[in-house]
């Protein structure tokens, strides 16, 4: 029996939702705690959350949680902890100094009230009796981003989740490669690496690089400067702060996660903003166009965010001319394309200047590194293992091909597991040692679980087809069918169709007919499925059929 196992309860073969456990005999240690993004299958669903029934089920069998880590503050990382953590017990939580401001705000934001250890060294950490955990710092897309090295009394696991090789930063930070080299030198049994962009062959290009781009943009716009990007994303605020400053504009945020985000920043000194360039965005009106750089988010086109409203004419203080420039700073994130293409679309049809980065790729640094920088990565920690995450499953099988081959890296050296397959150690040695159902849990609204597949597909059917009630009214146990009345709402027009409305109530009193005796339960699924194969013979569309049986 392994003492050592790796559970990926989100995270593998799916860029979003990363969550991973670490199971060494009776303790447990999460790497991370994110959220997903719902695709266009799931209509009304807000995001989705790991499925955390493993953990559950190994606290109830007496296993010890004894910490959480997270590598960054990004919200596919740290963002599904608020809807999680109030089914765990209580336990210590670390991060770097502004992931853990970011990981307290969305639990506070989520009513939870805990504290997250700031880690500013690379000092070991020990957590619970068997693991040590070390934070080394790395380039990515938000400022603090750490990779984890674990050491466990099986051996070193190298969990490098998100990351660049960026070698001119912004904040000036570079990857701690004399650190990462440290630890290789003592072995390292297995390395996670972030593959996402392994279909990169080039560098990604420095955040640095995007600046210029800033400026030469602000340079140009005649109206107000609207920049979008992820709310997180600091070092290009960073950026478009000194284009501001120069073009003699003042700032102004816009939006709950952007407004958040730079004030932790400023707090902990990782933004420099002079306080008097700080426009509060109640008073954006007391200034011309040309003197205003507004930072609004909604990135993603998301539904209900500032910038969404603002497109639309409903923000109730931001509001977009002919003479403003609209930029996107951010790519759209897989899955997420049909919903930030419809906001610039929108935007278009406005007459709105609006840049993004497939007409202007300088507007956009990718954080994640290409083909080229994982391969280096790899090539510095030299694992016996390596275990590709944070991608989707092509990515992972062209990190084999692409990055580790080329090393000199087996096939079995590099481990591909299935969703729900978890590793385990022993010796030295990996296998899979069992396999696991993972479903991601739905929020929608104040609902956690509560919608499946069921309500899924009756959603998708009421959105492409409509719905059809059939009252049939009762006295005294005797069906009236002469009094059925048909309500339809998304599946024809009701005053143009007396033909299809006469064929329901016609087929409902010949089911009815048929099946006096039955129970009222079995009489609605007999109409329910007989009637929307009739329907569909007839109209080519299967709407919701819903039977209601009214006693009078």
């Amino acid at each position: 029996m392994s003492k050592l196992k790796i559970v990926a309860l989100g995270g593998m073969g799916s860029v979003t939702q990363n969550m991973f456990l670490y199971e060494y005999e009776d303790e447990i240690l999460l790497v991370d705690c994110g959220i997903g993004f719902p695709d266009s299958y799931m209509p009304g669903v807000d995001v989705l959350i790991p499925d955390v029934r493993y953990l559950l089920d190994s606290i109830e069998k007496g296993k010890q949680l004894v910490g959480q880590v997270f590598t960054h503050g990004h919200d596919d990382h740290i963002a599904a902890a608020p809807y999680i953590y109030s089914r765990l017990p209580e336990f210590p939580i670390f991060a770097s100094p502004l992931t853990a401001r970011f990981a307290e705000e969305r639990l506070n934001d989520g009513g939870i009230t805990r504290k997250v250890t700031a880690v500013s060294t690379t000092e070991p950490v020990q957590i619970g009796s068997y693991f040590s955990v070390r934070f080394i710092p790395v380039t990515h897309s938000v400022p603090d981003t750490r990779h984890v090295v674990i050491e466990t009394p099986e051996g070193i696991i190298y969990h490098g989740s998100d990351f660049k090789l960026d070698p001119s930063p912004v904040d000036g930070e570079v990857t701690d490669k004399k650190t990462i080299q440290e630890v290789a030198a003592q072995g390292v049994l297995c390395m996670m690496i972030d593959c996402l962009r392994v279909e990169r062959e080039e560098e990604t290009p420095s955040e640095k690089t995007v600046g210029p781009t800033l400026d030469q943009t602000m340079a140009e716009t005649t109206g107000k400067y609207i920049l979008t990007l992820m709310s997180s994303h600091i070092h290009r605020i960073q950026q478009a702060v000194w284009a501001a400053e120069k073009h003699n504009r003042k700032m102004v945020f816009i939006g709950r996660s952007v407004e958040q985000n730079v004030k932790l920043a400023l707090e902990l000194k990782k933004l420099e903003l002079p306080r008097s360039m700080i426009v509060d965005k109640r008073e954006l009106n007391d200034y011309k166009d040309n003197e205003l750089c507004v930072v609004v988010a909604g990135s993603q086109g998301q539904e209900g965010s500032s910038l969404m409203r603002a497109i639309y004419g409903e923000h109730p203080m931001l509001s977009i001319k002919p003479n403003d420039t609209v930029v996107f700073s951010a790519d759209a994130i897989p899955g997420n394309e049909v919903a930030y293409y419809e906001a610039i679309d929108e935007l278009a049809r406005n007459r709105i200047h609006v840049l993004y980065p497939s007409i202007m790729p300088g507007l956009h640094s990718s954080g994640h590194a290409s083909m080229l920088e994982q391969r280096e990565l790899l090539s510095w920690v030299k694992p016996k293992y390596v275990l590709p995450v944070g991608g989707a499953d092509r990515h992972r099988y062209k990190f084999f091909e692409m990055v580790a081959k080329p090393l000199g890296f087996t096939e079995k050296q590099v481990l591909l597991p299935e969703s729900g397959e978890i590793l385990g150690f022993e010796q030295g040695n990996v296998s899979p040692v069992d396999t696991i159902s993972l479903q991601p849990q739905i929020v929608d609204g104040l609902g956690i679980g509560d919608v499946g597949p069921i309500v899924l597909s009756d959603r998708r059917t009421l959105g492409q087809s409509g719905i059809v009630v059939v009252v049939i009214p009762r006295h005294k146990k005797e069906f009236l069918l002469k009094e059925v009345a048909v309500v339809s709402r998304g599946f024809i027009f009701m005053k143009d169709a007396e033909e299809v409305v006469e064929f329901i109530k016609q087929t409902v009193a010949e089911i009815i007919s048929e099946n006096e005796q039955v129970k009222d339960d079995e009489v609605r699924r007999v109409i329910e499925r007989r009637l929307s194969r009739k329907l569909y013979k007839i109209i080519q569309r299967e709407p919701m059929i819903v039977p209601v049986i009214l006693d009078v």
